[in-house]
């Protein structure tokens, strides 16, 4: 499934740096207002050292991970929904993504101008989320004059849609955004269209300039993401880009002398995972191991859907089991012999980690 997370924030709050030690890709990285015009886009590998433990009790030529795009959207300012600094085109470029990831600036750093004028995060946070409050209101607006036209014809839909929109209207008016809204799945399908900015999973991603020290700040950010439900991860965008310079080999002896198991960014990336349900299954075999990205739910037949629609419209069963047994048991055919393979039909719920191979004919 195609999976992309686009990065905001105010500008010079570290959206390039990390978009930059994410994708080892150079953006434009500078020290004034929207140096990022058009937005850098990178597919990043999901880590997942499941894959090379698989691989030990299965031979294989290659290693096939999931992946990840990561969007660079240029820094908003205040009144970015009126169009200052560009924005009517940056908030365009959000409307595209599965969820945001936004990046607060909870360092201070003398040659690094903040746009306004001081370091201070759940202020700039508010500023980011009026201005996609109100772009997302001007959207919602327009929706509804459209609607509330055709009331008249009499049509069912058109009288349940108005109904929601005045509902989500309502709600972005008290300074809600969309995701915080209780709604049902009836509800939701008549907005789904729209793409509304609030509506997409949020993650707030705390850049501190050393992950050491103590930080005020950080506290600030991870209780304001409480009280709005909302997911953060701490990590240090100057220390990542430089980790993201090192060589393989290199990175693991500088992990193993931290002491860490991951990497900031590789905490950000499953932390992402998380934030849009999501799971990984495996399939397994001599030519390849690939790892599959679905949302957490998924059945048996759109789970295979998702290597070809051919496996789902001839699905069969699937042959399963998951990787804790293969390690448990140390080979495939203990996993069989102990009767831990299983034939899974129609109604089998994927779980993560499963290892699968799909039966199916067309």
């Amino acid at each position: 499934m195609g999976l992309n997370c686009g990065i905001v924030g105010l500008p010079n709050v570290g959206k390039s740096t990390i978009f930059n030690a994410l994708t080892s890709a150079k953006a434009a990285s500078a020290n004034y207002p929207f140096c990022t015009i058009d937005p850098n886009k990178g597919v990043v590998a999901v880590p997942d050292p499941r894959m090379e433990k698989i691989a030990e009790f299965i031979p294989t030529k290659k290693l096939v991970p999931t992946s990840v795009e990561f969007v660079d959207i240029a820094g908003l300012v205040k009144g970015a929904s009126q169009g200052e600094g560009l924005g009517n085109q940056f908030l365009g470029h959000i409307k595209s993504v599965n969820a945001i990831l936004h990046v607060v600036r909870c360092f201070e750093k003398g040659d690094i101008i903040h746009v306004e004028g001081s370091v201070h995060p759940v202020r700039d946070i508010e500023i980011i989320t009026t201005e996609l409050i109100l772009a997302d209101m001007e959207t919602v607006e327009k929706r509804l004059a459209r609607n509330e036209k055709l009331i008249k014809t009499g049509d069912k839909n058109i009288i349940a849609a108005v109904e929601v929109l005045k509902k989500v209207r309502e709600g972005l008016n008290n300074g809600k955004p969309v995701r915080a809204l209780t709604m049902t799945d009836e509800e939701k399908k008549h907005i789904e269209d729209l793409h509304l900015m609030t509506d997409k999973p949020s993650l707030y991603v705390i850049n501190v300039f050393d992950i050491e020290k103590d930080n005020k700040y950080i506290e600030q950010v991870k209780d304001f993401a409480k009280k709005d439900n909302s997911r953060y991860v701490v990590i240090s965008g100057d220390i990542e880009s430089e980790i993201a310079q090192m060589e393989p080999e290199e990175r693991k002896t500088y992990y193993k002398e931290m002491g860490i198991d991951e990497s900031g960014l590789e905490k950000l990336i499953h932390e992402t995972y998380r934030l849009l349900g999501l799971i990984t299954y495996f399939t397994a075999g001599p030519q390849e191991i690939r790892a599959w990205t679905i949302q957490q739910g998924t059945k048996a037949p759109q789970a295979a859907g998702v290597i070809h629609t051919d496996f789902e419209r001839g699905f069969i069963c699937a042959e399963t089991y998951n990787y804790n047994d293969l390690i448990a048991n140390g080979s495939e055919q203990k996993v069989k012999e102990k009767g831990l393979l299983r034939l899974e039909g129609k109604e089998y719920v994927v779980k993560d980690g499963d290892i699968m191979h799909f039966r199916f004919n067309v």
